[in-house]
Order: C-alpha cells, then sequence, then structure tokens
C-alpha cells in the first residue's frame, strides 16, 4: 500500500491515514487481507490510466462543462429514437411538483411526517391501476427490466414452477435483465428462459409454437403488448387462455401511454402486469429517466409476493379524513432483511410522484386524445417513408408508436445512413441489424405527440436526399 501525502479533493475518505485507521479498527494487517477471498485472477493486473485529479472546483466545473457540449441532444436535433427512452412531452407543472423539496429530499421518515408522501404515491398506484384495470400497484422499480424480473420470480414462487416463455423479439436490454434476474443455471432456484417463435409475416407470437412449449414446468408466459418493435398482440385474450390452461401465469408488459387506445390488460386475462414509468412524465434524462412498475389483481396470492412497497388507504377514527401507509411492508428486504420475498433493491419514488402529476392531468379523455395522435403521426411516418425508394416497412398498419424500417434495397447500412442522418441534424431509428438479424438492415423508428407532421416530412425528404 502506498503512502498517501494528499488527500483527493473530492474523496472524504482518501486523507492521509484514513485507510490505515480503518485497518486498525476492523483488525487487519493490509488492504489485501480485507479482500483475499476474492480469486486472484479476479483483480485488475494493470493499474487504472486515469488522469491526474483536477484539484479545484474551477477547473472541475470547465472540465465537466467541455465535455458535456460535445453531447448532442434532442433539443438541437430532430429525434426518432426509441426502444426503452421516448422522448415524450413533460408538461411544465410535472417539473414544479417534482422539484419541491418536500417530495424531491423527503426520501424516507415517519408515517406522520411522510402522510402527504404516501398520498401522493396512493394516487398514482390508484391512477395506473385504472388504467390497467388492475387494483394492486407496486410503487417503481429500478427499471422496466428490473420490473419483469420481479414478476417472474413472483410467478415461480407462486407456481413452484422454473420456467418463462418469452417472445423471440424481445427487447435485448429487458431480456438481458431477465436473464440476471433468473439466476445462474448451477442454483436450485434458476429460472429457465425459453424463446417463443414469432409469425414472420405480423411480428406477433406464434400460438402454435407456445402452445407446444407449454407445460407443468412453465411458471409464467411474458409479453408485450405493444411490443419491442412496436407490434400489437391482436391474441392477447388467447394467449392469456393458453398460459392459464397450462396453470402459468400471464405477464404483460405494456407501455401505459398506449391504454387510451388499447384495451387494458386486466380485461384480456393478464395476471401480473409491468411496464416503464418513464412515458408518464419524466424527461429521458440522458436515458436515466427510467423505472419499472409492477401490478395485479387484489389477490392474496399475488399480494403476498411482491418484493417492495404497496401504498394503501383506510378510513380513520373522524369521519372524513383519510390515512395513507405502506401496506404488507413486513415481506420486503427492508421488513424481512435476507428472509423477504425479494430484494427490494433500489427505486424510483420521485418517479412516481411525476406520474400521480402527469396522470391527472391527462384523465381518462387526455389518455384517449394522446394514444389517437400517437398512433395517427406514427401511421402517416410509416407512410412517408415506406415512400422513399428502397425504403420497406416491415409491419405496416400493425404498431402503436414504433415501427421496424427495412433498408436492404437501399444498397447502404443502417449504420451509415444514421451517420448521414446526422449530418443534417437528425437521429435516426436504432440500428436492429446486429440485434436482430433476420430483420435484415432495419432501424426501429419511434414517433411520439412532439413530432410534428412537418418533422416528420423533413425525415422523409432528408432521407431521400441521403440515399440517392
Amino acid at each position: 500500500m502506498t503512502s498517501q501525502t494528499r488527500a483527493h479533493p473530492w474523496m472524504a475518505n482518501s486523507a492521509p491515514g484514513a485507510v490505515q485507521a480503518m485497518l486498525d479498527e476492523i483488525g487487519a494487517a493490509s488492504v489485501a487481507e480485507v479482500f483475499e477471498q476474492i480469486p486472484k485472477d479476479h483483480f485488475r493486473k494493470t493499474p487504472l490510466d486515469l488522469p491526474p485529479a483536477l484539484d479545484s472546483e474551477v477547473a472541475l466545473r470547465r472540465d465537466l462543462v467541455t465535455k458535456l457540449k460535445r453531447n448532442s441532444d434532442c433539443e438541437a436535433n430532430l429525434s426518432f429514437l426509441g426502444a426503452g427512452v421516448w422522448q415524450h412531452h413533460v408538461p411544465a407543472v410535472v417539473d414544479e411538483i417534482v422539484g419541491r423539496t418536500e417530495f424531491a429530499t423527503n426520501v424516507w421518515g415517519s408515517y406522520q411526517s411522510d402522510h402527504g408522501r404516501n398520498q401522493a404515491w396512493f394516487e398514482f398506484s390508484s391512477q395506473l391501476g385504472a388504467l390497467l384495470n388492475l387494483d394492486v400497484v407496486q410503487l417503481p422499480v429500478y427499471s422496466w427490466g428490473c420490473a419483469n424480473g420481479h414478476a417472474v420470480r413472483m410467478a415461480a414462487r407462486m407456481t413452484g414452477r422454473n420456467k418463462v416463455l418469452v417472445s423471440a423479439l424481445s427487447d435485448p436490454e429487458r431480456l438481458s435483465v431477465l436473464r440476471t434476474y433468473c439466476q445462474p443455471s448451477e442454483m436450485d432456484s434458476h429460472i429457465e428462459v425459453v424463446s417463443v417463435a414469432t409469425d414472420p409475416t405480423s411480428g406477433r407470437l406464434d400460438l402454435g409454437d407456445l402452445a407446444a412449449k407449454l407445460g407443468d414446468d412453465v411458471a409464467a408466459v411474458y409479453f408485450e403488448n405493444p411490443a419491442y418493435l412496436g407490434t400489437i398482440e391482436t391474441e392477447s385474450a388467447e394467449i392469456a387462455r393458453l398460459a392459464r390452461a397450462a396453470g402459468a401465469e400471464t405477464i404483460v408488459g405494456v407501455d401505459p401511454v398506449s391504454l387510451g387506445v388499447m384495451t387494458a390488460p386486466g380485461d384480456y386475462g393478464a395476471d401480473i402486469v409491468t411496464g416503464p414509468v418513464q412515458p408518464l412524465g419524466v424527461h429521458m434524462h440522458c436515458g436515466g429517466g427510467v423505472g419499472g412498475f409492477i401490478a395485479s389483481r387484489d389477490e392474496a396470492r399475488y399480494v403476498h409476493e411482491y418484493n417492495g412497497f404497496l401504498v394503501s388507504v383506510a378510513e380513520t377514527v373522524q369521519d372524513g379524513p383519510l390515512g395513507f401507509g405502506l401496506a404488507c411492508p413486513h415481506q420486503n428486504s427492508y421488513g424481512s432483511r435476507e428472509h423477504g420475498k425479494d430484494w427490494t433493491g433500489n427505486s424510483t419514488y420521485l418517479w412516481a410522484i411525476a406520474g400521480a402529476v402527469y396522470m391527472s392531468l391527462l384523465g381518462p379523455d387526455g389518455f384517449r386524445e394522446l394514444g389517437e395522435l400517437i398512433v395517427a403521426r406514427a401511421r402517416y411516418a410509416a407512410k412517408l417513408l415506406g415512400a422513399v425508394p428502397g425504403v420497406r416497412i416491415v409491419w405496416p398498419d400493425t404498431t402503436f408508436k414504433e415501427f421496424v424500417v427495412n433498408f436492404d434495397d437501399t444498397g447502404e447500412t443502417v449504420e451509415d445512413i444514421n451517420a448521414s442522418l446526422r449530418k443534417h441534424k437528425i437521429f435516426g431509428g436504432i440500428d436492429l441489424s446486429n440485434q436482430i438479424p433476420s430483420l435484415g438492415k432495419s432501424a426501429l423508428y419511434c414517433v411520439t405527440e412532439v413530432h410534428t407532421a412537418a418533422d416528420i416530412r423533413r425525415l422523409a425528404d432528408t432521407l431521400k436526399e441521403v440515399l440517392k
């Protein structure tokens, strides 16, 4: 261990003597002794090549601002990116309320001091439950992928089974998170993730392959509606029926802003529902505005398997006032530590406040108008792009706000096309060429309410220009 002569300006524990003081306190002779249980081949063999520390706030700020200016954002550019973080309009009142100190800083405390916070959380859960037509909604976890992982583990505990069926066209990022939650195959509690084929003419689940893979070892069937590639599962009720007949749970992932124009998952047989909270009034924040919800019917067998925080309402001794507090807190890792149903982990409670404000602003009519607007503009975009020479829409008129655009006949790669679009200050769609090779040279484009008809025409005209 090298001796320290000065403290790092931004690391409190780097003060000279701090490491030795900690070693003395725990009775260890060296830092290496503290980590001796870690295999030697897990350690770096070469030191990190770090730049020298900036030892003044002025220099640090200048360095950070200079690097941030190299970013190209979705305000200065026209963006058609989606795939998990979408550009939606965030009303100013949402920012005003989530920025209030009683919400932004009040992470935890007593039931009395946090009564207003609990009520706001309850409003989020109750409004989202009304959209989903389900009665129980947990406070959001770290991401949609995390919500999927917890939901599948819930289903495995409920059924005592160890397999989940998912679409072969699942989002690779969410699928990766799900596989992490299903644990290494060497563990007794491992959950096997099995892909179900899709119909190449529609992108939807192949019900024949689904039925063939359902058995007494399947804990759940997970599908998204709208799906990762924007497609809509028109046979959702049949998928749920097949799963139920095999004794499996039906887990549906859903974009909440689609529910103004699509059937609520609770109405076609979903047992557990997951989805993102970012579309509900949360900025993209460089990808950090994510969060995921989990919902179900109000049945004890579901409620007792939740891993996080449920907020409920109760009458008080006085007529009129209501009380708001946590329900079933004993079963999560806060209440039962390592014996909890699952680890509670990081959560995004502030985004629950944003969602509550956003949903209250829109109301049922607002969600319907929003959904209709998104569908109309996405279909308009697909029509114009499909008219560009060499460009083909893979599944026209079967999607919500995202759709797949194929460029095979252009002779150009998606990477090169996107690079050309960026020169015109346009972000093209997510490159699917390596993610899903069966789709050829394709990209996933996203259109929301923030895109005007002029924006869409600009994209189509620019594509024609760069593909000449």
